[in-house]
């Protein structure tokens, strides 16, 4: 037996409980690992809540991250003892997720745990801080350097937007941090930034072109946000997109792309290549501070889910949240 978070439907009506489920119940999957943390995403409170219909299979159990031991494998790539982890992969939208004590995973879908990053470290970091990661390869991809200018961080207050600004000015960029939540800024400049940006100087109509302040930006909002933050971007600039917090329309125009040279860059942590996660998780065991990071990291019950969840849509949850399911170190 095992306990697990299971979202099912009943009479056209999203249910969410806490269940014993017998191991017979788990799905086909090539490796089988004993989960030791996972955490609590924007994505996974949507699905929790009912929110938005992330949940695309009934039942399900949620979390698009895990981290854990193998305690059984099909897969010549993962042996017994081994500590891997999941991000994203449909996990709790189309298959099973972490937010169990056990979970059946195909070999595909999982990378080794670097040996410098503990198992509860990797979950503070989890795919908020693995896209956060990807969002500055993006732009150091770009060509983007610290002596073009600031870089700006939308939502970031948030886990993705909290770690990108860590990750940012361990790597020397100047970093201005865009929230909502103004009592944050004591919290955001110890992260790294140096300039605080109230969001409602980015939630206006945007114009086609406006002053030029940034050489490059993470999103996480869309809609209004990006397109504000598009028309500020300076000639050559880039933007990497990652979240729709703000809406899923991009109310600008081709002007930044066509009279500035700005570039849209996409970046989607769940279909990303299993290439391209080693190199993000290597780069965060390089960059990422995790003394800095225990400070913004929070552990909370496997029991306390359900009551934490509804707080991420309402705008409550600051840093990371790992939660605790069979913790070993």
């Amino acid at each position: 037996m095992f306990k697990a978070i299971l979202i099912d439907k009943v009479d056209d009506k999203q249910k969410v409980s806490f269940e014993q489920l017998e191991a017979s119940s788990l799905p086909a999957g090539e490796v089988e690992v004993d989960v030791s943390y996972s955490t609590l995403n924007y994505k996974d409170a949507l699905a929790l809540t009912g929110a938005a219909p992330v949940v695309r299979r009934f039942p399900m159990v949620p979390g698009i991250d895990c981290v854990g031991r193998v305690v059984k494998s099909a897969s010549p790539e993962f042996k017994e003892g081994d500590c891997v982890v999941l991000n994203g992969w449909g996990a709790g939208e189309t298959q099973w997720g972490g937010l169990s004590e056990r979970a059946t995973l195909s070999a595909a879908h999982l990378i080794s745990l670097p040996s410098s990053i503990s198992m509860k470290q990797s979950m503070a970091i989890g795919t908020a801080g693995y896209t956060a990661m990807l969002c500055v390869m993006a732009l150091e991809n770009h060509g983007l350097t610290p002596d073009m200018g600031e870089i700006l961080v939308t939502g970031a207050a948030g886990g993705v937007g909290s770690v990108a600004i860590a990750l940012l000015s361990a790597k020397g960029f100047d970093v201005a941090a865009a929230t909502g939540r103004v009592e944050e800024e004591a919290y955001l400049r110890k992260l790294g930034a140096k300039n605080i940006v109230h969001r409602e100087e980015l939630s206006g109509k945007p114009r086609a072109l406006a002053q030029e302040k940034w050489a490059g930006a993470i999103d996480v909002a869309g809609s209004q946000v990006l397109a504000n933050v598009l028309s500020q971007i300076k000639y050559g600039g880039a933007v990497a997109a990652c979240g729709l917090a703000a809406g899923m329309d991009l109310p600008s125009s081709v002007a930044p792309f066509i009279l500035r040279g700005v570039s849209l860059l996409g970046v989607d942590s769940v279909m990303c290549s299993k290439e391209k996660r080693i190199k993000a998780w290597d780069e965060l065991a390089q960059h990422l501070d995790m003394g800095l990071l225990e400070e913004i990291t929070h552990e909370v019950a496997f029991e306390e889910v359900l009551e934490i969840a509804p707080k991420f849509l309402q705008g409550q949850v600051k840093g990371r949240l790992v939660v605790a399911i069979n913790p070993e170190d």
